[in-house]
């Protein structure tokens, strides 16, 4: 190793425009804590396999001289800063004295400010070895140092968290490498018990991913939480998918606590549950008797059962029967927002204290400024399954009746808001294509309130789009 005055000379040389703080920093040795390469492991992880030792300087001083190196400015460039790595230790042959710990494994590596430094404070040069394990690196660092290189680049450390499990989505050349790449996603994140990895292939009616087991315990039942929300269900066997959750967000924001909302494709509650915390009134509905039973499990544990009625049937027939439901059955007014334990607690004892029912805390926020009665007629449907979800608009044709009462009821159309993909990327001819198959299946014009939210890029050619807009009375009404 160069000595740091002919390491500097050389730098000189070289870069003669460089400034002497740049020139200064080239030549400060730096440590190699990279974890030692073992691409022959393929199937099984050897954590074992993953230690190194580092010589490296240490200034042995008094206990209470340790303060005085840590905050000098002359010391900062040569002091220990490894994430995890403690900068200053007991000596393990003096309890009064302390290792602080330095950044480099050759004393003619530091400079002669910070020599002249630690003499003034009395401080021993000392050779300590800093031993680094499998649990000091992470999950990327062990990855890069197992994997071929040229698998190197995008190795697949990524991952969603759905409750304890993460689910990994694993292209074809890292398939030789998963179990491995599970074990180390489920070691470098305490809180995972269950690393899974989806398949191509899916389930054809209820449209849930086939997954396997790459890591940790088969316990596919998860707790997840969303939007204040708590929702339970068998990952397994029911379509969820973590991204969406800005998606979920966006659209309950368009909706106002006094509307009632049908959803069509309601999974295991992303859209309704959340809605129904805000206020609104939810008929929800799947066809997945997996995704209705957690639905309903959902609802209850979520403390929305007045708000929010389940159903399990085909999203056809769903359109065409829930305007009949709720105007048969109407959900209660809205009568504002819910109390907070504290409120709720103090308008309880001002009741003791006089003796008489009192009005809720805080103003009834009714939003429209409409009055206080039954919710009969639905504002929004929510339609998302992108694959499928525009073949079904036919459905809304004739929904409502040309009696009276119907006619009345929605002087307002309700907004439809469907999810669909496309492969046109460009975001014009993105629309053009959604719209076009929009009208081709409610067999009119898109009149009104039309608009495009681009979600995500779920594929390299395949982008997620919600197109919303007013279903056209004529559709409504049609014969």
């Amino acid at each position: 190793m160069l000595g740091l005055q002919s390491c500097l000379s050389t730098t000189l040389r070289k870069h003669p425009g460089l400034s002497f703080f740049s020139k200064f920093m080239a030549c400060t040795p730096t440590l190699d804590v990279s974890p030692p390469v073992h691409r022959w492991m393929d199937t099984a992880l050897q954590r074992d396999a993953f230690k190194k030792t580092i010589p490296i300087l240490a200034a042995k001083v008094s206990a209470s001289k340790t303060g005085s190196l840590l905050k000098s400015d002359i010391m900062k460039k040569s002091l220990m800063n490894l994430p995890k790595v403690r900068s200053v230790l007991r000596d393990p042959h003096d309890d009064l004295g302390r290792l602080v710990l330095l950044n480099v494994s050759e004393d003619d590596a530091l400079s002669p400010e910070v020599r002249n430094f630690l003499q003034e404070q009395s401080a021993t040069l000392v050779v300590h070895n800093l031993e680094l394990t499998y649990d000091y690196w992470t999950a990327d660092e062990i990855l890069h140092s197992i994997l071929p290189e040229e698998l190197c680049k995008g190795s697949p450390s990524g991952f969603a968290i759905t409750g304890h499990l993460a689910h990994m989505n694993l292209n074809k050349e890292y398939l030789p490498y998963k179990h491995i790449i599970g074990q180390i996603v489920l070691d470098k994140n305490p809180m995972i018990k269950t690393v899974v990895n989806k398949l191509d292939s899916i389930d054809t009616k209820y449209r849930f991913f086939k997954m396997e087991l790459l890591a940790g315990e088969p316990n596919y039942v998860v707790e997840h939480h969303e939007s204040n929300c708590r929702f339970t269900f068998d990952f397994t066997h029911v379509y969820w998918n973590s991204r969406l959750h800005t998606e979920h967000d966006r659209l309950v924001q368009l909706f106002r606590p006094t509307d009632v909302i049908a959803d069509v494709f309601a999974g295991v509650g992303p859209f309704a549950i959340p809605a129904a915390k805000k206020g609104c009134a939810v008929l929800a509905n799947d066809l997945n008797p997996e995704s209705a039973r957690y639905l309903s499990q959902n609802i209850v544990d979520n403390k929305v059962t007045s708000l929010v009625r389940a159903s399990c049937e085909d999203g056809r027939d769903f359109i065409k029967k829930v305007i009949g439901r709720v105007r048969d059955q109407p959900f209660p007014p809205y009568t504002g927002p819910k109390l907070s334990k504290v409120q709720e607690k103090e308008r309880r004892k001002l009741q003791l204290a006089e003796s008489r029912p009192i009005a809720a805390f805080g103003p009834v926020d009714l939003s429209t400024g409409e009055n206080q009665s039954p919710r009969h007629t639905i504002s929004h449907f929510v339609m998302n399954l992108p694959d499928s979800a525009i073949d079904f608009l036919d459905a809304f044709r004739g929904i409502l009746s040309e009696s009276e009462w119907d006619f009345g009821n929605y002087a307002n159309m309700p907004m439809i808001h469907c999810h669909c993909f496309t492969r046109e990327l460009h975001p014009d001819r993105a629309e053009a294509d959604i719209i076009q198959r929009v009208e081709s299946k409610l067999g009119h014009k898109l009149e009104a309130e039309v608009t495009l939210h681009m979600v995500r890029s779920v594929a390299p050619n395949k982008d997620m789009y919600c197109i919303s807009f007013r279903l056209p009375r004529d559709v409504a009404f049609a014969q």
